[in-house]
């Protein structure tokens, strides 16, 4: 019998080591299999709590911020990453304080606020904007004593984390079960957790395993790596995922990359719906726009492949959006539905 760890370190060392669970349905209708990374998980429940702890770890030895007094944590943030340093934050003794956009679900904001963070929701804007919700955290962190802006979105101790960590867990899970690692695929935010894996899995399999982005609507990374312009078009019901630029952590895997697929949100919300009726996975936008990149990245490869990609985190934070029929029917998601799984938009 397995158990988990013992975590004496009390909830840092609670951070990763997660499952990795095959989706047994879609990858016999696919007769290949993809597996997701657990990452709902982690105990702040998400992904980015590996990120989270990296840049407060990273800044603590480079004596950026000194652990034995008061301190603080800012950073900007769509929400999990602010979510993890939060929990992160409070189990070492900072405060913490995080600007995001104003378009972030009312839950993430009300858990921040639950975890005693100052939390800042402000009008989006260009990063070139001095009021871009990542510049005025950079900036609020200038005016405090022993404050760190953990600069999320080009730190590399954020990709540094995925690479000591997700990377290594995926293909030792693998190994285990006798299994290869044919490809892998994610959407990237800040790219700190694409960018670690795949160099990871890149080094570790001798290139070897296929790396492809997943880019949602309205984001310029499917542009850059088809045509290494910055073209965006339409928006995109995810929240965290997409970018207008190349972050300093994406740039640090461009050449890695393999192919890259551009996923519409109806695809996504079927798989999003999906993953809960088929697999029992009740799952964020994201995990379901990652399932429908690896199920497309299968298909290219020989029957039997071995298909990895990111569960980020729950659908709890999304919940009153993405099964509000109401909230479907305006984002135009409704009607894309299986009649079958239009009883999941229960809410009104």
């Amino acid at each position: 019998m397995k158990f988990p760890i013992l975590a004496n370190k009390g909830f840092v060392e609670a951070i990763g080591n997660t499952p990795l669970i095959k989706l047994n349905k879609i990858s016999k209708e696919l007769g290949r299999n993809i597996y997701g990374k657990a990452e709902f998980q982690n105990p702040g429940g998400s992904v980015k709590d590996r990120a989270a702890l990296y840049l407060i770890e990273q800044a603590e030895k480079a004596g950026k911020i000194d652990p034995t007094r008061p301190g603080t944590i800012l950073e900007g943030s769509a929400g999990n990453t602010a979510i993890g340093l939060a929990h992160i934050a409070r189990s070492k003794g900072y405060k913490s304080i995080f600007y995001m956009p104003n378009t972030q679900s009312a839950a993430k904001v009300n858990l921040l606020k639950y975890l005693g963070a100052e939390v800042y929701p402000v009008p989006v804007c260009p990063i070139s904007d001095p009021l871009n919700f990542n510049n005025r955290a950079r900036d609020h962190a200038k005016r405090l004593d022993n404050a760190i802006w953990t600069d999320q979105f080009d730190n590399p101790a954020n990709w540094e984390s995925h690479y000591a960590t997700t990377g290594p867990e995926i293909l030792q899970q693998l190994q285990n079960a006798g299994l290869s690692c044919d490809a892998f695929t994610c959407s990237t935010g800040t790219g700190g957790t694409f960018t670690g894996v795949a160099k990871y899995l890149k080094e570790a399999t001798n290139n070897r395993t296929k790396i492809v982005v997943a880019d949602p609507p309205g984001s310029v990374i499917y542009s850059f790596v088809k045509t290494g312009k910055l073209d965006r078009e339409g928006s995109s019901f995810t929240e965290g995922i997409g970018q207008g630029r190349i972050t300093e952590n994406l740039r640090s895997s461009i050449g890695l990359i393999d192919d890259a697929y551009r996923i519409p949100d109806e695809e996504s919300i079927v798989m999003l719906f999906r993953l809960l009726d088929e697999e029992g996975l009740f799952v964020g936008g994201t995990s379901g726009l990652n399932v429908v990149a690896a199920c497309q990245v299968a298909k290219s490869l020989p029957e039997g492949s071995n298909v990895v990609t990111i569960l980020c985190d729950s659908g709890h934070k999304y919940a009153d959006r993405m099964f509000s029929k109401k909230w479907l029917k305006e984002k135009k998601l409704y009607d894309c539905l299986p009649d079958s799984l239009k009883k999941y938009a229960s809410l009104e």
